[in-house]
């Protein structure tokens, strides 16, 4: 018999792919702006470094160990080599740490809403989800996040900026926060999103796991550096989470394909610098305009906004039909736009000016 909690689950629903969309709507054109792609492409420096191997050892198993891409990550980061656990897009790292740290009875908390795959992967180990709304901002209640912490607590989930609402905690906030914690609580701070925030520096919580070691911090490829095909994610870990998180990690889980595309992407900083920029320009144009139309909005620190308006299902299937697919159903009439090519978003734009009028 099936597990009651895989049973009783509700799955991630993957979009379908873009030619089965047209082919569904009868488009010869659409743009997804649904799924928080990096919609400025990937390095030229990947389809080089692949072409060069040209396949060469295709019928042999690639290093389980990363060791190429985890000595260019750990330099430029300066982590050890030893707190880099790698896996199948952050999806995998999610599962990874769920079936490590979480027990039948546990308490996970998460903000609502947040990523919905936090949830997916504790309630499969048999966790119990501590729901914490976010503030009316948007943005993650930290401090109501230490209120929910309770004797069962087992793990915290820290979407930085934050899916779907796109809102940014600071690092000072986040130390604030790890104070509260107590030490056998596991905090998990996914930064899938963290190259395109533009409000600090130094936004990453990376610095604080020298101070608190039941910190967890998670970063992609699949975002800023363009390979949301490759499938390729990794978590900072300390040693010895990092020791258990192997044990359970599948071996091969990259595969040589992979980890050349990955270190390729990694180390030409160049073409995330300049994607950033641009989705940071465009950002503020977006947010100027949904402000000049009087429509609400999350201020986001991300590749995307969250805005809400009246009939937001009939406003999705009006920029479907003009060939632009945007992400519903994350909150009431509220829709994620993911920041595209500039006179993508143009047209976007001018859609929704209509509609709304």
């Amino acid at each position: 018999m099936v597990k009651k909690a895989i049973a009783d689950l509700k799955p991630y629903t993957p979009e379908d792919t873009l030619d089965a969309l047209k082919q569904r709507e009868g488009l010869s054109k659409l743009v997804r702006l649904s799924a928080n792609e990096n919609a400025f492409g990937t390095s030229p420096r990947v389809a080089e470094a692949l072409s060069k191997w040209g396949f060469t050892g295709a019928n042999r198993y690639p290093d389980s160990n990363m060791t190429t891409l985890r000595e260019a990550i750990a330099s430029r980061l300066n982590v050890s080599a030893d707190a880099l656990v790698f896996g199948n897009g952050l999806d995998e790292i999610l599962a990874l740490l769920s079936r490590t740290l979480v027990e039948p009875g546990d308490d996970v908390i998460v903000a609502e809403p947040t990523f919905s795959e936090y949830a997916l992967n504790a309630v499969v180990e048999g966790a119990t989800m501590v729901d914490v709304s976010v503030d009316s901002d948007g943005v993650t209640d930290l401090a109501s996040f230490t209120n929910a912490i309770t004797p069962k607590t087992r793990m915290i989930w820290i979407c930085n900026p934050n899916n779907p609402t796109g809102t940014f905690v600071s690092k000072a906030e986040i130390a604030a926060f790890m104070k509260t914690v107590p030490a056998s609580v596991t905090v998990i701070v996914d930064e899938a999103y963290i190259d395109f925030t533009t409000v600090e520096d130094d936004p990453s919580a990376l610095s604080l796991m020298a101070q608190f070691d039941n910190l967890v911090v998670l970063r992609t490829f699949s975002k800023a550096y363009g390979l949301a095909n490759f499938r390729v994610g990794f978590a900072i870990v300390s040693p010895t989470l990092g020791n258990q998180l192997e044990r359970v990690r599948l071996p091969y889980n990259l595969s040589t394909f992979t980890e050349i595309a990955a270190t390729a992407a990694f180390q030409d900083q160049s073409f995330v610098t300049k994607t950033v920029t641009t989705v940071a320009a465009e950002r503020k144009k977006w947010q100027q305009f949904l402000t000049d139309q009087g429509i609400a909005f999350y201020p986001s620190q991300a590749n995307f906004i969250f805005f809400k308006v009246a009939d937001a299902d009939g406003l999705a299937a009006t920029l479907l039909k003009n060939g632009y697919l945007l992400r519903s159903g994350l909150g009431d009439n509220w829709l994620r736009v993911t920041i595209g090519q500039p006179a993508d978003n143009q047209a976007v734009q001018e859609i929704i000016a209509a509609f709304v009028k």
